[in-house]
């Protein structure tokens, strides 16, 4: 068959069979995320059907998918809300991290993955999934809750760490020495405050030279501002993802709000293809014999994410269900652990692939299930007085 012919037939049944996967998350009121992963695991190496005209797409796809999440993240607050955030929640975040952070490091020792893979699988297990946790809040009716405004600042600094921990994690994959690695992160945290402070000052000047009566004019001028400081950032020796979440960060709200609008259907495509390229990168019969130490490590970091957000609702006067509701939303883990792994096994480190993608199947299903179900029972168990 004609090469062109064929990637076309490849990527028209690809993109029908996600909007099916799509259309089934939402009926059982799930995230996309295992959906696609699964599919995408049936499809590539190893798998059933293999679409062997398309992985090129898919891999530059991919790539594009990773800057479009992390522009979109830095959209989603300004700098005013970062330092709120932070003052208010900053032992929140530092428990978070000594919590989450150190059992999938220890797995991945355990494992037998080298250094770099553990620190990796670490970043895998710390993060939860924003954009699943954002749906779930929402379609709960929580976001007025006591609770709320606790798992959000949690997730707004496990974002922020991010930008510095990417860095960090590019550095050691490449197998770089610890004075390169603080050298990446005192990069990524200047970077990140004179972003900040510029975005205080000036970041209206920037929103004025991407603002236009057009839809696509903005949409081309933003996403081709973007890709030019998310390669020069890679140019550079830092991360491609960091470069983009900058951009985003240094919008004004009052740009940020029609971006999002605009952008989110380009970035929902794009993010769906860098799903499906991990899943395609990763065989799925490798999966299998990890899947113990991946249930494993997702029951130890369901309770240690528990903690977290029991810890961060009562800092905040919440009664006890309130806390048990904080807790179990930040349990999902989803598109920002598979861009972690995506990086260790684009460096090389295959093995980190199918622990982290059995644990993000397992998390990205049961957090949203658990944190439905966790109410009516919180309420029936642990029947407390209402929050002061």
């Amino acid at each position: 068959m004609d090469h062109v012919a064929a990637l076309l037939l490849e990527l028209g049944l690809l993109f029908l069979g996600l909007s099916v996967l799509g259309l089934a998350a939402r009926r059982l009121g799930l995230s996309p995320v295992p959906f696609v992963l699964l599919a995408a695991l049936a499809l590539g190496e190893g798998g059933l059907v293999p679409l062997s005209t398309a992985e090129p797409f898919l891999e530059a796809s991919a790539e594009i998918g990773v800057v479009l999440l992390l522009l979109t993240l830095g959209l989603e607050f300004s700098a005013t809300e970062l330092f709120s955030s932070f003052r208010r929640h900053a032992p929140s975040g530092l428990v978070d991290l000594v919590l989450n952070a150190p059992p999938g490091f220890a797995a991945g020792l355990l494992l037998g993955l080298p250094w770099q893979g553990a620190l990796a699988l670490a970043g895998v297990t710390y993060i939860s999934s924003s954009g699943i946790i954002a749906r779930l809040l929402g379609d709960l009716g929580r976001l007025a809750n006591r609770e709320t405004p606790a798992v959000l600042s949690v997730l707004v600094l496990e974002d922020l760490a991010m930008a510095l921990f990417l860095p960090l994690l590019v550095v050691a994959l490449a197998g770089e020495g610890p004075t390169a690695a603080a050298s990446g992160i005192a990069l990524a945290v200047g970077a990140v405050l004179v972003v900040l402070l510029a975005a205080q000052r000036h970041g209206h000047h920037l929103g004025r030279l991407l603002s236009h009566d057009d839809d696509e004019q903005v949409l081309l001028r933003l996403v081709g501002l973007t890709l030019l400081v998310a390669g020069l950032a890679q140019a550079l020796g830092a991360s491609a993802a960091v470069g983009a979440f900058l951009v985003g960060l240094a919008l004004p709200a009052s740009f940020a709000e029609r971006a999002r609008a605009i952008l989110g259907p380009l970035r929902d495509l794009f993010a769906a293809l860098f799903f499906v390229a991990f899943g395609f990168a990763t065989d799925p019969g490798l999966i299998l014999p990890v899947l113990p130490a991946a249930l494993a490590l997702a029951a130890v970091t369901t309770v240690t994410k528990i903690g977290t957000g029991w810890f961060a609702a009562r800092r905040d006067g919440v009664a006890v269900p309130g806390r048990l509701r904080a807790g179990t939303a930040l349990v999902a883990r989803g598109e920002f652990s598979i861009v972690i792994a995506g990086l260790a096994v684009t460096a090389g480190l295959a093995d980190v692939g199918p622990i982290a993608t059995g644990y993000v199947l397992i998390l990205a299903v049961a957090g949203p299930v658990l944190t439905r179900v966790v109410e009516p029972l919180g309420a029936r168990l642990l029947p407390v007085p209402a929050a002061r």
